[in-house]
């Protein structure tokens, strides 16, 4: 978790916000609050995690004091090891374009929503490749969902970074969990000899857990295959800020942990092609590693009420209006 900072995650992103403001041209600051006056507005839900341009501010014409404020806000939206992980899809990212032989600087858009000074809501979200962070801060508290990190290659091969799996250990749960189970437990888990090539929920705006195959419930696991998914889903939670991921997981655990699910498809060894997803009413986790013979990974987050804060500027926007 989180406890190297005090600090409540909502000041340390107003904090951040307001030193990005503070370093930014006139120009650039227009790029910046690309949006809305509302932050419910349905184009606000558009999304990709796939190369291209986005709406926002481009990182790459960024100088070093606005790159290191950009830097500073995207890691107070994580955890220790969510701003590692977020880091490290801009550095894999970097190394495979490198790879290719495409010069520049890195390719991300920041949009600030709302305004961080007072008592309305407010967000922020970075995008480009691999990697998208979407933040709402309200009163009432902060959500990070939807939240996407990619990776390729998964596994790095050359140089420097020779041998780094950035989602690494989100590969390696899954296959511990899927490689200990019996043959019944498993026929029930695989729901596919051959994984899909990508996420299934790709970046709908709106997400359902039952979209996603039922796979093994909890309740049906060992103890120890229970603590093996435990540990899986805590990995995707921890990406946030402390006070938020414990908010996450003590919903689960006052739902009932039997609510989840685990389904897989795809070989089962180191190297070979996969899907896997967990699933509960509200909560959707998903990771495949597909594309590139298997080295090629994405992995996502999502929460069905929380998603784009939703139910914060619901209640917000109720209360405002009666």
């Amino acid at each position: 978790m989180d406890g190297h900072r005090s600090e409540p995650a909502a000041a340390r992103l107003r904090e951040a916000a307001r030193a990005l403001l503070s370093v930014l041209e006139p120009e650039q600051l227009s790029e910046l609050r690309a949006g809305p006056a509302r932050l419910d507005a349905p184009e606000l839900r558009e999304w990709t995690y796939l190369p291209g341009p986005r709406p926002g501010l481009p990182t790459e014409g960024l100088g070093s004091r606005q790159r290191e404020a950009v830097d500073a806000l995207l890691a107070a939206a994580h955890s220790a090891p969510g701003a590692e992980l977020a880091r490290g899809a801009i550095e894999v990212e970097r190394h495979r374009r490198a790879t290719v032989g495409a010069t520049g600087a890195d390719r991300y858009w920041v949009r600030l929503l709302g305004d961080p000074e007072g008592d309305a809501p407010w967000g922020w979200r970075m995008n480009g490749h691999h990697l998208a962070v979407h933040v709402l801060i309200t009163a009432a508290g902060i959500r990070v969902t939807p939240h996407f990190i990619g990776a390729e290659p998964a596994r790095i091969t050359d140089g420097p970074q020779a041998g780094r799996r950035l989602l690494g250990p989100e590969e390696d749960l899954a296959r511990d969990l899927v490689t200990d189970l019996d043959v019944d437990r498993r026929a029930r888990a695989v729901f596919a000899a051959a994984p899909p090539d990508d996420i299934l929920t790709r970046a709908d705006p709106f997400v359902d857990p039952d979209q996603l195959p039922g796979g093994l419930p909890y309740g049906d696991m060992t103890p120890g295959q229970q603590r093996v998914l435990e540990r899986l889903v805590r990995r995707y939670l921890d990406r946030a800020p402390a006070e938020y991921a414990q908010e996450c997981w003590s919903e689960l655990v006052a739902h009932g942990l039997d609510a989840l699910s685990f389904a897989w498809a795809g070989g089962r060894a180191p190297g070979d092609r996969h899907y896997y997803c967990v699933r509960a009413p509200d909560l959707l986790i998903e990771y495949d590693n597909t594309q590139d013979d298997g080295n090629h990974a994405h992995s996502v987050w999502r929460h069905a009420r929380h998603d784009w804060g939703t139910d914060l500027l619901r209640a917000h926007y109720a209360d405002q209006h009666g």
